[in-house]
């Protein structure tokens, strides 16, 4: 099993909806995936989105107070977001989670009005 795609919408500084595909492993006991650009594009809200989808609820550890800091607050030309969403894809054609699909997708939205899904 591995990551294959996170979908990362109104989620920190992602307003627009973005897919980050990864490839299969090689080597399943080597296998590394490095995420690098300049300061503030948005590696750490990378991680904070996999983390939050898998259901992180301290605010704390996803650098926030409040839980509509995840949400997309504005920026210049941008309004801000009325919901933050996260779906990741995970690769299950080794049959590690046991069910019969060869994709597994786990989902989180969380909404301005403080209304949450969780999706699986």
């Amino acid at each position: 099993m591995y990551l294959k795609s996170i979908d990362i919408q109104g989620f920190k500084s992602f307003a627009q909806k973005t897919t980050l595909d990864f490839l299969p492993p090689k080597d399943t006991k080597n296998s590394i995936t490095v995420v690098v650009g300049p300061n503030g594009s948005g590696k750490s809200n990378i991680s904070d989105a996999i983390r939050w989808v898998m259901g992180e609820q301290s605010m704390k550890q996803l650098r926030g107070k409040k839980g509509y800091d995840v949400i997309f607050s504005g920026s210049e030309g941008k309004g801000q977001m009325s919901m933050a969403s996260v779906m990741m894809t995970l690769d299950n054609s080794d049959g590690r989670a046991d069910i019969d699909y060869d994709e597994l997708v786990i989902g989180r939205k969380y909404y301005r009005d403080g209304e949450s899904e969780y999706i699986i």
